[in-house]
């Protein structure tokens, strides 16, 4: 079913919010590791949180792009320039302050972890074939940023004293806003009735699974799920920390809204 089939202005609104959802994250994610540039550990890696920062908010502006089109609206650039903190619908894991290199990687781990699964079944499930053809072409890299982010976790996990000292400590303090990832709404739970998204909680135990597995290798211990959980982002309950990253991403574009480059 191509998005020109859905008719239903219910439908619509629905199919927009799940890609707001999508592009939200990788937007702020990607704005994160944007801070990192001119600051990695070693220049090959700053390099790399460079491209993986590109790679996160190219993803973003293509779906931005494509919810655009749905909406009628002229460009992608409303959703990421105009809109206020409470009308995001990010998680509250990617607004976190960057932190050390510990915390960057412990975050892009699991993030891109969530990803690699949360891809894989969205290119199962749909069937749009502009839709499906963007999700295969981020998923490529996608599975990049799991691979170089799960390397980097053995080798601070077992590696010296201190880095498996931070490494742990990222994954202690990050690990209350990963409960967030798989809760369901009733947004969510209209999207999966309509057949326009996949239920997250489908993949969690291969995702812990997965986690586990990786925290264990790197001789790091797994925090305990029975921990308080944040939730509430998704419906625009963000930290305070989104709010300071958005007056700092929109502030250029809205004080001259009608700027074009030339």
């Amino acid at each position: 079913m191509s998005t020109t089939d859905i008719k239903p202005k219910t439908k619509v609104k629905l199919l927009v919010e799940m890609i707001l959802r999508l592009a939200d994250d990788r937007l702020i994610h990607g704005h994160r590791l944007s801070e990192w540039t001119g600051h990695g550990p070693e220049l090959e890696e700053d390099l790399a949180l460079a491209n993986m920062a590109l790679d996160m908010i190219g993803h973003a502006a293509a779906l931005y792009g494509y919810a655009a089109g749905i909406e009628g609206k002229e460009d992608e650039d409303y959703y990421a320039y105009f809109r206020d903190d409470i009308d995001f619908k990010n998680v509250a894991m990617v607004e976190l302050p960057k932190g050390d290199f510990a915390f960057t990687m412990a975050r892009q781990f699991l993030f891109s972890a969530y990803s690699y699964f949360l891809y894989q079944k969205l290119i199962e499930t749909v069937q749009d074939e502009q839709f499906n053809g963007m999700l295969q072409k981020h998923f490529k890299e996608i599975k990049y940023h799991l691979r170089h982010s799960r390397e980097w976790i053995l080798r601070l996990g077992d590696g010296t004293e201190e880095s498996h000292k931070r490494i742990q400590g990222a994954f202690d303090e990050i690990w209350m806003y990963t409960g967030e990832l798989f809760d369901l709404d009733e947004v969510d739970q209209s999207a999966i009735e309509q057949g326009l998204f996949v239920d997250v909680t489908t993949f969690k135990d291969e995702w812990k699974n997965l986690v586990n597995e990786v925290l264990e290798e790197a001789t790091l211990d797994v925090p305990d799920d029975d921990q308080y959980m944040f939730s509430g982002a998704r419906q625009g309950r963000h930290t305070e920390y989104l709010g300071r990253l958005l007056a700092e991403m929109q502030f250029l574009r809205r004080s001259y809204p009608d700027a074009e480059w030339k």
